[in-house]
């Protein structure tokens, strides 16, 4: 079945979406995880972290395999793993060890369906702004990972956290279905005769190593990196959030604590999309700037609002969300036009590593200083925690200022 090239990026949004429906179950299923398995919060985070680490080991391999191959061949494989760890998680898991090794499976399925989603696109749309193509299938990060937490909750709600896992493992295989059917496969001289993939192909040291000696290039991959750390930790945690807040103010919700954290959720694709158009006016340097710092604040206001009324919690966690994504198209959209052409592909997976490295970071150390401080039912500690995640991105904007990364900016036509 064949489609005009432009046409490919509703399928891969669609796709896509599927594909990231298992993204937050754990976060929906933590608190119950916790106190069946008697989990300390560190440990808890440890398993959100072990779905980044999965995405790290794979995600080198997968880049490197669609310089290679067609990267519908790399979506494919991704989608079954993501099925296989999530079946896994549902049927297998019981304890904090056996999570770990579900959760990353889950990871690797991920990374073998993200960046080879983009360089689907990539690789068959050669007409149009491929940023704003860019912009769209980043934000739409924020439509799986919504609906997951809807979905997540709605079943965990009604049948039990082990049904969560097995029901949504529908999700990426929806993505295998649809990728499968509807994307048609390319050749290129290049992907003739045997696959050789050697070390240096996954882990391209060298070219890593031209892609961070950019100033420009590498500004975006560090930023990515600490808008990653804040990014993944707040999503992991914010139905905790969320619950300690509802037993604090011993207020009923207008909706669960999973539905809320999935409905605010949202708020993040449009500020995606139109960050990413205020990015090309202004400059992408400044813009990821005044994002990050409005996003730590908002980030320590909302750790600091429990106990409070409602609406202003969910009005700071709307705000949090809005700005948490408001730089996240910008981030890979102008690694993409910055990176030298000959090491493009390396810039992409450094990219994507570095960004879920932060991911792996971000749920840990909230984990680790909710111990630290007090427990999950210290007030004093969210506000530790939170601040513990925001600070990054604080301190690569002065990092960055004080280099000269956003006296930069790229050409507004990019």
């Amino acid at each position: 079945m064949r489609f005009k090239p432009t046409s490919y990026t509703p399928l891969m949004l669609m796709a896509q979406t599927c594909a990231l429906l298992g993204f937050a179950c754990y976060a929906v299923v933590l608190t119950t995880l916790q106190d069946e398995w008697h989990l300390s919060n560190l440990q808890s985070g440890l398993i959100a972290s072990a779905f980044f680490f999965g995405y790290m080991l794979m995600v080198p391999l997968a880049t490197a395999l669609t310089d290679r191959v067609d990267a519908k061949k790399v979506y494919l494989v991704g989608g079954l793993l993501a099925t296989c760890g999530l079946l896994g998680m549902g049927l297998f898991a019981f304890n904090f060890w056996s999570a770990l090794i579900f959760m990353a499976l889950n990871g690797a399925g991920l990374a073998g369906t993200y960046m080879p989603g983009l360089k689907i696109l990539s690789d068959r749309i050669k007409t149009g702004e491929l940023t704003r193509h860019i912009a769209f299938y980043t934000a739409f990060f924020g439509i799986g990972t919504g609906f997951s937490y809807l979905c997540s909750g709605w079943i965990l709600s009604g049948l039990g956290w082990h049904y969560v896992f097995g029901i949504i493992a529908l999700g990426p295989f929806s993505a295998f279905l649809i990728v499968l059917i509807f994307i048609p496969a390319l050749t290129s001289e290049r992907w003739h005769g045997p696959i050789r993939i050697r070390l240096h192909d996954i882990f391209p040291v060298d070219k890593w190593r031209l892609v961070l000696q950019d100033k420009t290039a590498s500004g975006f991959i560090f930023g990515y990196t600490a808008h990653s750390i804040e990014l993944f930790a707040s999503r992991s945690w914010i139905v905790a959030f969320f619950g300690l807040c509802a037993i604090i103010s011993g207020e009923p919700l207008l909706l669960t604590a999973t539905s809320l954290a999935g409905v605010i959720n949202f708020f993040g694709v449009p500020s995606s999309i139109i960050g990413n158009e205020i990015a090309l006016r202004i400059g992408r340097q400044k813009w990821i700037c005044i994002v990050m710092l409005s996003s730590a604040a908002f980030g320590v206001a909302l750790a600091s609002s429990t106990g409070q009324s409602w609406w202003l919690i969910i009005a700071l966690a709307i705000g949090h969300t809005i700005f948490i994504m408001a730089d996240s198209a910008t981030l890979t959209a102008g690694l993409v036009i910055s990176a030298q052409e000959n090491i493009k592909g390396a810039a992409m997976g450094l990219h994507s590593l570095m960004g879920f490295g932060g991911g792996l970071l971000g749920p840990a150390i909230f984990g680790f200083v909710l111990d630290l401080t007090g427990s999950r039912a210290s007030q004093i500690s969210w506000v530790w925690a939170y601040s513990a995640v925001v600070v990054w991105g604080v301190l690569f904007v002065l990092y960055e200022r004080r280099n000269g990364w956003v006296t930069k900016p790229l050409s507004r036509n990019q």
